[in-house]
């Protein structure tokens, strides 16, 4: 049933619940298991899978592994990312007999998941996974849970019906057009609007909605911005991209932008706190219009009720839109992309002395800067919560739109970099750049054993300022000490690199960061860069809120 749902990775490590299924795994073919050291990382590998392939990750883990995935599935549900998660069990009838490893997987998963399943005879396998597929990938896309008792999977199907359903191999599922009446209303605000914004979320890059996105933007000229999970559903080299908008890689320039528009069309954009900073960007009850275009019922109007909703598909809802809308002034469209594009270069210009700061530890922004020069085209970047994330969310800049940025700000757990590049890397076609930091690293470290025994062509870069950063910052910011709890001690994170058989550099001054980005990228396979940097609440990154602490206390910050 996987290899007829084009299932062609599985991410995950055996248990003895599991060894049924692995005996004939061994000569089944077609389907490759992918090692992994940590359940936590196999979800988290199916989560980014999922997001580059544009259809569902899948991942395995045993009985007594079934808790650490939670995680994974927490992400993949907030963040509608569409996976499949199996785990095996002890027999059931056993289960309140206390036997070794045994634990109600149905009540662990009900909450994190879609659906949850347990396998009860073997010839309901293909009924269920049938109903998996169609459950992960419609909607609001997100994972289910099936839970595989080890006696069920020692058993043979007597006559198994094997059909699949090919609509629901990939994402979307069958596209949904938006009510037409609620489309013509829309585009009647949009027409008349004088400052008109749109903010894409995620869901616009898994309806892969970017080309009528695209030329909707152009035909009113209309400044488009995403948030952190949606970067990269709009080209943020168009004259007429805002880049990211909200509390996680937002910027004066960018939110600004928002704040003073009449008119807000919300495009696949669950609107949470990160994408709004908090609900703040913009305001509930601004008076400004806003529309809101969402596959999801629950979260059209969700925290803004005064949205006129649009139920349906980001792509084909868009191409609704561009069919029955009326011809609009090409001048004052090319006006506004061309007004927007200056405004958008002035900001850049005056944060140019950062992009090209000079000095020991090297300064973020320079980091951004120069990866921008080096990095590939076809690259991929994925990045962890905090440092890693804020500066190239806001200030690397991707050309083209389409899948090219994966990151977890959706519930947002440290340690889900690494192992998502590793998983990003089976359905990407390129260099993977890992963006990660000393907090998350030591949540996955393991996992370069998995990244030099695949030889997975994934580019690890560590920002180490010996400490979790983010939560010292806010401490500090918040009026706390700013210490409590935090700090690390030194760490030689490129000997623990080589350890694991992985070729490793640190780069501390600002003049060997471009060689080093080129030899990083001359060869394929793995490679891992440390770059030691200041903790967050000392060289304060681009965060809204901080900024204007950092104001106050006479600290730079380029916001």
């Amino acid at each position: 049933m996987l290899k007829g749902y084009e299932v062609r990775h599985v991410f995950g490590l055996p248990g003895e619940t599991t060894l049924p299924w692995y005996d004939t795994w061994q000569g089944f073919g077609g389907v490759e298991h992918v090692l992994t050291r940590d359940e936590r990382s196999s979800a988290f590998m199916a989560d980014a899978y999922a997001k580059v392939a544009g259809k569902p990750g899948v991942c395995e883990s045993p009985s007594v592994g079934s808790t650490h995935i939670i995680p994974g599935m927490a992400e993949s549900l907030k963040g509608a990312n569409p996976v499949i998660a199996f785990t095996s069990d002890i027999p059931l009838h056993m289960e309140s007999r206390n036997m070794l490893t045994g634990l109600n997987q149905t009540a662990l998963f009900s909450g994190i998941t879609k659906a949850t399943f347990t396998l009860t005879h073997p010839d309901e396998v293909p009924h269920v996974i049938r109903r998996a597929f169609r459950i992960a990938t419609t909607g609001k896309p997100g994972p289910v849970h099936v839970r595989v008792p080890a006696d069920i999977l020692g058993r043979e199907a007597v006559d198994p019906n094997l059909a699949v359903q090919g609509e629901f191999v990939r994402l979307p599922g069958p596209r949904t057009v938006a009510d037409l009446k609620a489309v013509d209303r829309a585009l009647g605000i949009l027409e008349k609007a004088q400052k008109p914004v749109i903010v894409c979320g995620q869901g616009a890059l898994a309806s892969r909605a970017w080309g009528p996105l695209a030329a909707l933007a152009e035909r009113y000229g209309i400044p488009v911005g995403t948030t952190i999970n949606g970067k990269g559903a709009f080209d943020e080299t168009h004259p007429l991209s805002l880049g990211v908008t909200g509390a996680r890689g937002g910027t004066r320039y960018s939110n600004g932008r928002v704040l003073e528009a009449d008119c807000i069309f919300f495009i696949g954009c669950s609107t949470d706190s990160a994408g709004t900073d908090g609900w703040k960007i913009p305001m509930p009850g601004s008076g400004q219009a806003l529309i809101h275009l969402d596959i999801a019922g629950e979260e059209l109007g969700n925290n803004y009720p005064d949205a006129l909703p649009l139920m349906g598909d980001a792509k084909a809802t868009l191409e609704a839109m561009l069919d029955r809308g009326r011809p609009f002034d090409t001048g004052l469209a090319a006006s506004r992309a061309q007004e927007n594009r200056s405004a958008r270069e002035t900001f850049m210009a005056g944060l140019a002395p950062c992009l090209s700061r000079e000095g020991t530890p090297v300064h973020p922004m320079r980091f951004v800067g120069e990866l921008q020069k080096a990095l590939p085209e076809n690259a991929l970047v994925v990045a962890d919560p905090g440092i890693s994330a804020v500066y190239a969310s806001a200030f690397l800049k991707l050309k083209g739109p389409g899948r090219k940025w994966i990151c977890n700000f959706a519930v947002g757990a440290l340690g889900y970099g690494m192992p998502a590049g590793i998983g990003a890397s089976y359905a990407h076609d390129g260099p993977v750049v890992v963006l990660t930091g000393d907090g998350s690293f030591g949540f996955t470290a393991g996992e370069l054993e998995t990244l030099r025994r695949s030889g997975r062509d994934v580019k690890v870069v560590l920002f180490n300022n010996e400490c979790f950063g983010w939560i010292r910052a806010t401490s500090r910011f918040s009026g706390g000490s700013g210490r409590f709890a935090t700090d690390f001690s030194c760490t030689d994170y490129p000997a623990v690199a080589r350890g694991f058989g992985v070729e490793a550099l640190r780069v501390e001054e600002s003049s060997a960061l471009a060689p080093a980005l080129e030899g990083m990228f001359q060869s394929r396979g793995p490679v891992f860069m440390e770059l030691p940097v200041m903790p967050e609440d000392e060289q304060v990154p681009p965060v809204p809120e901080w900024a204007e602490a950092a104001a106050r206390l006479g600290m730079d910050c380029p916001y």
